[in-house]
């Protein structure tokens, strides 16, 4: 045979195969990268209209060329989205927000925040999954299935831009509380609030990381959000979050988060920790009340019998100061027969409770101080009594220098079903070595789900 016509034969068939291959869909053989194709054609549907599509239960499987425009806001390269695309239809001021269920991860790479996409939801299902407007693929398990990785470029394109696919900078939609974003309108968007920070029982006594770990893996992890005009909400973090073990930042400032929920449950997402800016001061949620007549002084007796019953359960009494740390209790005073003390519990309440009543106390003056106490319904100590010479009135009491004295009163841990008596709890002598103005701190500390005992205090006394 000729060589030449051999080499030519083979050519020629190899050249043929080349052909066809190139002919079939590569979606159906592989996972291509997505590239800036304008594959499709023009949008025919804004992504609100589209959206507003959804049924309010089950789904609605698209079967006609729906094409709508939108502009990621996730992101998936630190872990925290996962196997989802969130865009909204607008880079700013947004009227709609979508997710689409993917079955690939890295999706970043292909459609970082910002990029322009387009999709023709034609054979995927619309509807509402789990509190969250969504689309998908058809799967027999779930309403809303996630679109398999070597078919999501029949649904999903980039848009083109210049030389390559269009990245814009997405500007979120500046919300004035953290309530303010549980909405159904911002679901799927890119919000920030400013004045906010992590709930004080995650970052103290312990300060937390984004997410907590078990057998040296990471959960899925809710960490709690508040701001200064009372708002509260829950950051959602992966277990796969890639800078899980970071510290929360114990400070203020603005956060930026893709707003979500699950079911009826609102949960916020960082596409990473640049989208906590916790820099500022912390504010107090419970802010400490009273505090404006602080008298030091070596001999006193505080009966409370000054203070009047109307309006009921007061909390504040300008020489001393009332300091919820956890919680929102304050020592509030009651009255039994004609005698009057304060209380306070955690029964009936949620989450933890450490609430301080501060008594200033000239040390150097006094050389005994004592009180009356009593218990309800006790199930664990809840009072612990410390004194402190670096406390600053109204100031942030986790910042005082404590030295514990509890061991010098006798806290009764009777009865277990109604009240005790008031009575003295002992008598502490103040040692020689403390002088100086600094305070006298009653600690409670209880748990609406654990110690719930409640504590009365009467006749505290310097002399």
């Amino acid at each position: 045979m000729n060589i030449k016509k051999y080499l030519s034969s083979v050519t020629g068939i190899a050249v043929a195969a080349m052909a066809i291959t190139s002919c079939v869909q590569k979606d159906e053989w592989d996972t291509p990268p997505i590239q800036c194709e304008n594959k499709f054609a023009a949008p025919n549907i804004s992504l609100a209209d589209f959206k507003a599509q959804a049924p309010a239960t089950g789904f609605k499987l698209i079967e006609t060329d729906q094409i709508f425009d939108g502009y990621v806001i996730s992101s998936d390269e630190s872990g925290n989205f996962y196997k989802t695309i969130s865009f909204q239809d607008k880079p700013e001021n947004p009227t709609a927000g979508l997710q689409i269920e993917v079955d690939r991860s890295s999706n970043y790479a292909d459609f970082p925040v910002g990029a322009h996409i387009r999709i023709n939801a034609k054979g995927l299902r619309l509807g509402l999954d789990r509190g969250t407007v969504k689309i998908g693929s058809v799967d027999p398990t779930y309403a809303i299935g996630r679109v398999p990785a070597s078919l999501l470029g029949r649904y999903v394109s980039g848009v083109c831009g210049g030389n390559g696919l269009e990245v814009v900078n997405i500007k979120p939609v500046e919300l004035p509380s953290l309530n303010a974003a549980k909405s159904d309108q911002y679901i799927n968007t890119l919000v920030k609030v400013s004045n906010a920070q992590f709930s004080i029982n995650d970052v103290y006594p312990v300060n937390k990381a984004y997410i907590d770990y078990v057998g040296g893996a990471g959960v899925d992890t809710d960490r709690g959000l508040e701001d200064g005009a009372g708002g509260s909400t829950t950051l959602r973090n992966s277990g796969f979050f890639s800078e899980g073990a970071t510290l929360l930042p114990t400070g203020n400032g603005d956060i930026t988060f893709v707003v979500s929920k699950y079911n009826s449950t609102w949960q916020m997402l960082i596409r990473n920790t640049k989208d906590v800016n916790f820099k500022g001061s912390r504010i107090d949620a419970t802010p400490p009340k009273g505090g404006t007549a602080i008298a030091y002084s070596g001999a006193f007796l505080e009966d409370f019998e000054s203070y009047p019953t109307t309006p009921a359960n007061l909390e504040v009494y300008p020489k001393y100061v009332n300091d919820p740390l956890l919680g929102n209790r304050y020592w509030q005073l009651k009255t039994f027969g004609t005698n009057k003390y304060i209380q306070l519990g955690a029964n009936s309440g949620t989450g933890n409770y450490v609430t301080y009543f501060a008594v200033p106390v000239d040390f150097t003056a006094a050389s005994k101080f004592k009180f009356d106490v009593n218990v309800g319904f006790f199930n664990g100590n809840a009072l612990k009594v410390y004194y402190t010479t670096n406390y600053t009135p109204l100031g942030d009491i986790t910042a005082a220098t404590k030295v514990d004295i509890t061991s010098a009163f006798t806290i009764p841990q009777t009865p277990t079903s109604g009240y005790g008596t008031l009575a003295p709890a002992g008598t502490y002598d103040i040692p020689a070595s403390v002088t100086g103005n600094g305070f006298i701190l009653f600690e409670y500390t209880g748990n609406g789900s654990g110690v719930t005992t409640t504590i009365q205090l009467d006749n505290i006394q310097a002399l």
